[in-house]
C-alpha cells in the first residue's frame, strides 16, 4: 500500500516528480538510482534528498514540460509558515474571487502580448514576458494561499 505523504512536504513533491518522470530521467539528472531517490521520498526513513539533487530533479521536470514539484513543495511549506506567523484565517470565497481576478489579469497579459498591437506584434517581447511571468507568479501565490486555507479547515 502506498504511503500517504503530507501535501506540504518535500517527500510529497519528490513522490510526484518520481511518478511523473521516467526512472532513467531521474537517474540521468541526479546520477543516483531510482531506488535511492524513492527512499528519499519515504517520510519514515532517515534518508534525505540533497538540495542539489532536488534542483536537478526540478530542472528535469521543467525540461520535460512538467511542474517543478519540489519547488512547489518548498513554496507551499514556506507559505504555510508565513500564514501561521501572521495568524490569518482567509475566507475561501474571498480567495477564490481574488484568484479569478488574477486569472483574468494573466489571460489579459497573454492576449495583449500576442495581439498585433503588442510591443512586437504577435511575437512576445521581453517586457511582455516579464508581465506574463509576474501575473503567473501572483496567480501561483494565490493558489498556495487557497491550499493552505483549505488545509487549515
Amino acid at each position: 500500500m502506498a504511503k500517504i505523504r503530507e501535501i506540504s512536504s518535500i517527500e510529497h513533491g519528490l513522490a510526484e516528480a518520481i511518478k511523473n518522470l521516467k526512472a532513467e530521467l531521474i537517474e540521468k539528472a541526479t546520477g543516483k538510482s531510482e531506488s535511492f531517490i524513492r527512499k528519499c521520498s519515504d517520510p519514515d526513513l532517515d534518508q534525505q534528498l540533497d538540495h542539489r539533487d532536488a534542483v536537478k530533479i526540478d530542472k528535469a521536470c521543467i525540461e520535460n514540460g512538467l511542474t517543478p514539484f519540489l519547488l512547489r513543495a518548498h513554496e507551499y511549506i514556506i507559505l504555510k509558515e508565513l500564514e501561521n506567523s501572521k495568524a490569518q484565517n482567509h475566507d475561501i470565497n474571498e480567495l477564490l474571487v481574488k484568484f479569478s481576478i488574477l486569472c483574468g489579469e494573466l489571460m489579459s497579459a497573454i492576449n495583449k502580448a500576442r495581439s498585433e498591437g503588442g510591443d512586437k506584434g504577435e511575437d512576445i517581447s521581453a517586457a511582455e514576458k516579464k508581465e506574463i511571468f509576474d501575473a503567473f507568479h501572483a496567480l501561483e501565490n494565490k493558489i498556495l494561499k487557497i491550499k493552505t486555507t483549505i488545509e487549515k479547515n
